[in-house]
């Protein structure tokens, strides 16, 4: 079925670009190297410029920073290193003035070491009702001297750690953040608590963290996993019988948010980051539960186009059969940006690459771009929600040689430094073509930037036709007018190419090694295109829009 939604609509998410502000790298305000609300607010006018319909805020809430923020001590506070609730009062303000909503983070599955609840369940003896808001438990062995399973961190190492008494907690991530008993109703509770201030706030939305995550298998003895949660940072277990990965209790969640969400007028959204498989990625966006997820298949797609098609037809075909759209994304703050990825040799293993320092293998800058270019073209075009992460309109590279001891990502350390990170792709925006950090703010930057920024930043690229900034300002603009019509169907291809329509929009891609032709539609000339078209023929890894007739 065809609907059609606008941005001043309550379905306004359905077809929506949201524009992804990493808070400690967007803008600094007051010179202190991180990046902070106010910086954001007086930068808000690029992201409505460059044609967004929303932004997604990450955390900015008070925490010690053991994990860039994803470890909240405080969920109604804002961290002094980011400003205070009046800036973000004003930053939601500026935000809505320019017709922008604001999604920002929740964290649910799990808080900070440092949080008062976890505080006092340390100073708690062992079976009290406060720790019971956490998972404790006894050790293996005749001492307890043995974690209670053998559960591993997505940072590396168990998801266990023994407090003085004896007992272990578990932490999926870092042992810093403390993962939280959702069987307990406090926990419930709380959180109830923690969406209605934000979202009497006048907050539009929610991205939930670790989606998937926060039920547990928790009916004693704990089950071992024999490594299968041992998978990458966003990528989904084997089978779904897991633990404490996407267990089907985690859906009472995301139904109970629902009702609070829709209880709001006009109703508010909410987002799930759920690393799931294809298959039970459509279960989280039930006409009940969230109204998107996040799209990682298509993020870790391969430049291949049967390889995209797949992922394409079983994004469409999974958000259709719950009534829902696609979301669409290439990059975020938990991966190499794909200006980098695409930039490498097939099957590249990019842990390696970063390891290396970006010297092996060798990347193709060039090819880079030239993918990055047509990869954006391609993920605007599809009927659905597109998320661009800061700095990929800008065309921004992975910082991959970042010195070690620049390193802050938790992960460097749990892993015995054999892992990087995610660091590469947090390295703060270049604004201005020179300064201290690049019109980042009025001092450094907390993560160091490359001699080069400044030609990347948004000064160098405004009005320079054939940039990646206009080439996203343009095709922003042009998605707009296409909009409100959510039909899609492939169109005849060549081996190598995707070309399908979107309404009156059609897109072709050349993933092929070779120029393809192109249709006689295409000689009036293109829409758009990512690289030099001459109406005749589409080169290889370039992208091109025309406007489609029938007939």
């Amino acid at each position: 079925m065809i609907q059609s939604t606008s941005p001043g609509s309550s379905d306004w998410w359905r077809e929506s670009v949201v524009y992804q502000i990493y808070v400690p790298s967007f803008a600094d305000s007051d010179g202190d190297g991180m990046g902070d609300l106010r910086g954001a607010a007086d930068r808000l006018g690029h992201v409505a410029e460059l044609g967004a319909d929303a932004v997604w805020l990450t955390p900015f809430y008070r925490s010690p920073w053991a994990d860039g923020g994803y470890d909240v001590s405080d969920y109604r506070g804002v961290d002094p290193r980011h400003g205070t609730l009046e800036d973000f009062r004003d930053l939601l303000d500026r935000a809505h003035s320019l017709g922008l909503k604001v999604i920002v983070d929740v964290v649910p599955n799990h808080c900070s070491s440092e949080h008062p609840w976890f505080a006092e369940a340390l100073a708690s003896p062992p079976g009290s009702p406060v720790r019971d808001r956490f998972v404790f438990r006894d050790g293996r062995g005749p001492d307890g001297a043995e974690p209670p399973s053998d559960w591993q961190s997505k940072f590396g190492g168990p998801a266990w750690t023994r407090v003085p008494d004896g007992q272990w907690y578990m932490h999926i991530f870092a042992a810093e953040q403390p993962d939280l008993n959702w069987e307990n109703p406090e926990v419930a509770a709380e959180f109830e608590s923690v969406l209605r201030f934000w979202l009497d706030l006048g907050v539009d939305g929610f991205r939930i963290d670790v989606a998937h995550g926060m039920r547990k298998d928790l009916a004693p003895p704990l089950r071992d996993t024999r490594g299968a949660d041992s998978a990458p940072l966003n990528a989904p277990p084997e089978g779904h019988d897991h633990p404490f990965w996407d267990r089907d209790e985690v859906h009472d969640i995301h139904r109970a948010w629902r009702r609070i969400l829709d209880g709001y007028d006009p109703p508010r959204i909410a987002v799930a980051e759920a690393g799931v498989s294809e298959s039970r990625l459509p279960l989280y966006t039930r006409p009940d539960e969230c109204h998107q997820a996040f799209n990682f298949p298509y993020l870790r797609c391969p430049w291949d186009a049967a390889a995209f098609r797949r992922v394409i037809d079983a994004s469409l075909e999974g958000a259709r059969s719950v009534g829902a759209l696609p979301t669409w994304v290439l990059s975020n703050h938990d991966v190499v940006r794909h200006t980098s990825r695409y930039a490498l040799p097939a099957g590249a293993d990019t842990v390696a690459w970063l390891m290396a320092d970006g010297r092996e293998p060798a990347a193709d800058a060039e090819l880079g771009r030239r993918r990055a270019r047509a990869a954006a073209l391609l993920t605007l075009a599809l009927p659905g929600t597109t998320y661009l992460y800061q700095g990929e309109e800008l065309g921004l590279p992975e910082v991959a040689d970042l010195p070690r001891e620049a390193l802050r990502d938790p992960m460097w350390e749990r892993t015995g430094r054999t892992r990087k990170g995610r660091d590469g792709c947090r390295v703060p925006l270049p604004w201005e073509r020179s300064g201290p950090s690049y019109g980042f703010g009025p001092g450094g930057s907390w993560l160091p930037q490359p001699e080069d920024w400044g030609e990347y930043s948004v000064e160098a690229q405004s009005g320079r036709p054939g940039s990646f900034l206009e080439l996203y300002r343009t095709a922003l603009k042009l998605r707009r007018s296409f909009a409100g019509d959510e039909s899609f169907a492939w169109l005849p291809s060549a081996e190598g190419e995707l070309a399908f329509r979107k309404g009156a929009l059609e897109c072709r891609v050349n993933l092929s090694g070779a120029p393809l032709p192109l249709p006689p539609s295409a000689a009036a000339g293109p829409l758009l295109a990512g690289g030099g078209c001459d109406g005749r023929t589409l080169p290889p890894d370039t992208a091109v829009w025309l406007e489609h007739r029938t007939g």
